[in-house]
């Protein structure tokens, strides 16, 4: 895990600087911490050589110059499989519908993973009911 720090705070857009040697890369989750609270952005452009800017995917109150940034090595995940259906998610892949955190073992991908091939999806030929008869009948 690399540290850098915050240069530069413009509303949802940071700039953080790493040390000679070490830059994430586009679309990698950063975290910085807030009054003990974790808050993410992400990696958007490369500015110089050691330099990046990245977009709040929080509110970016109570940031300031200096802060400590670190970069963990990879982009942001979200829970897959059987466990999640019916259950509701944030951006980031947390829990936030008031029910049972997932197990620490739950399976994630991540979000800029490539989808599956033509080949392996699957069509469904059912007639999807609406409810409602003018949708229903020009598009059965």
């Amino acid at each position: 895990m690399k540290i850098g720090n915050i240069i530069q705070v413009s509303g949802p857009v940071v700039d953080v600087h790493f040390s000679q040697g070490y830059l994430p890369k586009i679309r990698e989750a950063l975290s910085v911490s807030v009054n003990g609270e974790k808050r993410v952005m992400e990696v958007s452009q490369h500015v110089g050589h050691d330099i990046v800017r990245c977009i709040m995917l929080a509110g970016s109150e109570g940031l300031a110059r200096g802060m400590q940034v670190c970069a963990p090595g990879g982009s942001i995940t979200v829970p897959v499989g059987e466990i999640t259906l019916g259950r509701m998610f944030n951006v980031l892949g947390n829990v936030i519908d008031g029910g049972d955190a997932l197990p620490e073992n739950t399976e994630r991908h991540s979000i800029y993973r490539k989808p599956p091939a033509f080949e392996q999806q699957r069509s469904i030929g059912e007639i999807l009911e609406t409810g409602i008869k003018v949708i229903d009948l020009l598009e059965p």
